[in-house]
């Protein structure tokens, strides 16, 4: 890199740039570091003359930096400190870039990393952009491929090499002359990265799933031949857990407030304000979070890369839906949230419950679901049956031990009492679950229903009852209770509740248990019943989750081609 006369004068032009960063001074905490515009302004050159944008109504037009992205640039490339060995090198080790889905992360940080590979003046770089999964490390490469294809220079200079497995080639952009690389990998991939790194780029950072590829970066830093190596963690706000993600966003807020001096950490935090004139906001009022003032806080490229049309249809959505609000506040608030929330808005509940006919159902063919409590607790049978407009009916069998109905009554719940009175919550004898009994009750059932399968806890509490319920002639699927069985019916199930298509006929126990369910959420928002966390007993959605989920899997019935073309007369 160029070098530049140190001056602690800085223009008011850049002044007023450099302090764009939220809540962040760069040039109060600047102690030994120097500004040099010349260094900042070819940075910010850069973007517009050699990158042009490779998608939608942008593509091929020149990327031009928003004044948000520029305070980036120009902090991080024109900042410089003399080091101990005497070299004039770049004063910031590490960046947080912290902001919400849809600001344009993508693009920037691609053309971050050309900038390093391209102009840095340094030989033998060793630059990779980590991408917590294998379809954004896709598009990360694409973004640079593309950038460095629709510039004749950058193309001239460079080779892409785009991913051999056969060949052990990784997605690539190599300048064989420099021998230098900028590499996209994904932090599933399960080679070792980082041997002497120059840059390295952690793009969604909240979803990595442990601190070991992180730490396997930054120790990559530590050779001394490394002049000015740059670490960039790039993300939207984590749940509310342990995680490498909160911990740097913890310490650059400590950073950002003055709490930990240290000036070669550069904080970049776009969020919803936690409190206003020293006052905690309460994030799940309304009038907050549907406040467009909040979401341009939040949201620094609103009405460019985020359309403020689409965030009032969100702030909707959770308003109208409480499990989503805990999303919203996430993903377009930068809120970090607990990975659990309520989840059903029963009055939509309510709405969907339509009018099921026990009687007009028999014979017709269905999905079952068998949600194995306890042994001293519910133990619930759903069917579920598909109509043609997507919609479906659903019944339910719920059964307890009279002896736990009893107690619960005795602690002064006498919900149990009251939905055996109703003839909605059935008894087995005793003070544990009767497998026995609920067995040729399902049978009966099967007599009545056209059952195709059963799905049921592949860890069965109730083994013997699944396996003489296969003996009995039923098929009986093992259904896992993780997020990979679990995330795709249970989103489903909110789906049919929110469009009231799930016709439960207002059973009492569901809609009793209903209420009660609480989801969690892993870090890439899939979610699903959590029944240590929940109220109360969820057993009766948790069966109609799983009997959904088989038939989501369904085979579809085939259409004969007369139904849709008619006859041809010839």
């Amino acid at each position: 890199m160029p070098t530049a006369t140190p001056t602690k004068r800085i223009p008011a032009k850049w002044a007023k740039l450099l302090r764009l960063i939220p809540g962040y001074d760069a040039i109060t905490t600047a102690q030994d570091a120097f500004f040099v515009p010349r260094l900042a302004q070819d940075a910010l050159d850069f973007f517009p003359a050699c990158l042009h944008h490779i998608e939608g109504a942008l593509y091929g037009q020149p990327f031009t930096l928003q004044p948000w992205q520029q305070a980036i640039i120009a902090n991080l490339f024109g900042w410089q400190v003399i080091d101990r060995e005497g070299r004039q090198v770049r004063r910031y080790r590490e960046v947080l870039l912290y902001c919400p889905r849809k600001q344009g992360k993508t693009p920037l940080v691609s053309g971050l990393g050309l900038y390093v590979l391209y102009c840095d003046d340094e030989k033998g770089q060793q630059n990779y952009i980590a991408a917590g999964e294998r379809e954004q490390a896709g598009k990360l490469f694409r973004y640079c491929k593309g950038m460095m294809e629709m510039e004749p220079e950058l193309k001239a200079r460079g080779k892409i090499y785009g991913g051999n497995a056969a060949a052990g080639q990784a997605k690539s952009i190599v300048i064989e002359s420099e021998y230098s690389f900028l590499q996209v990998i994904s932090a599933d991939a399960e080679t070792k990265h980082g041997g002497n790194t120059h840059l390295a780029i952690i793009d969604e950072l909240h979803v990595q799933p442990d601190r070991n590829l992180v730490d396997v970066l930054k120790t990559s830093m530590a050779s001394n031949n490394r002049k000015q190596p740059l670490i960039v963690y790039v993300t939207t706000a984590d749940f509310d857990r342990p995680s490498i993600c909160n911990e740097t966003y913890d310490y650059a807020c400590k950073v950002r407030d003055g709490i930990s001096q240290n000036p070669r950490f550069l904080p970049v935090i776009y969020e919803a304000p936690p409190r206003q004139n020293g006052v905690d906001l309460d994030y799940t009022d309304p009038a907050i979070y549907r406040d467009p003032r909040i979401w341009a806080m939040a949201n620094p490229n609103l009405d460019v890369s985020v359309s403020r049309a689409y965030l009032e249809s969100e702030s909707q959505r959770a308003y109208e839906t409480p499990g989503y609000l805990p999303t919203f506040l996430r993903l377009h608030l930068n809120v970090r949230t607990s990975n659990l929330s309520a989840w059903l808005d029963m009055q939509r509940w309510d709405a969907s419950a339509g009018v099921v006919d026990a009687d007009a159902l028999k014979g017709r063919q269905c999905w079952a679901g068998l949600d194995l409590g306890s042994t001293s607790d519910l133990t619930s049978f759903c069917l579920l049956f598909p109509n043609d407009d997507g919609s479906y009916d659903v019944l339910w069998w719920n059964w307890v031990p009279e002896v736990t109905a009893r107690k619960r009554a005795q602690k002064g719940d006498v919900a149990y009492l009251d939905f055996i009175q109703r003839g909605a919550l059935l008894t087995t004898p005793g003070d544990e679950t009767d497998y026995e009994t609920i067995l040729t009750q399902i049978n009966a059932i099967g007599q009545d229903y056209g059952i195709v399968d059963i799905a049921a806890d592949r860890n069965f509490q109730g083994a013997q009852l699944c396996q003489d319920l296969v003996k009995a002639g039923f098929d009986v699927v093992p259904w896992g209770f993780g997020y990979m069985s679990m995330a795709a019916p249970t989103q489903e199930f909110e789906r049919l509740v929110n469009r009231g298509e799930l016709h439960h006929g207002g059973n009492p126990v569901a809609r009793w248990a209903a209420g009660h369910v609480i989801v969690t959420r892993d870090a890439a928002n899939n979610m699903k019943p959590d029944k240590a966390r929940s109220a109360d007993k969820i057993d009766p959605v948790v069966s109609a989750i799983i009997g959904l989920g088989r038939c989501m899997v369904r085979p579809k019935a085939e259409t004969s081609i007369y139904e849709t073309r008619g006859m041809l007369v010839l």
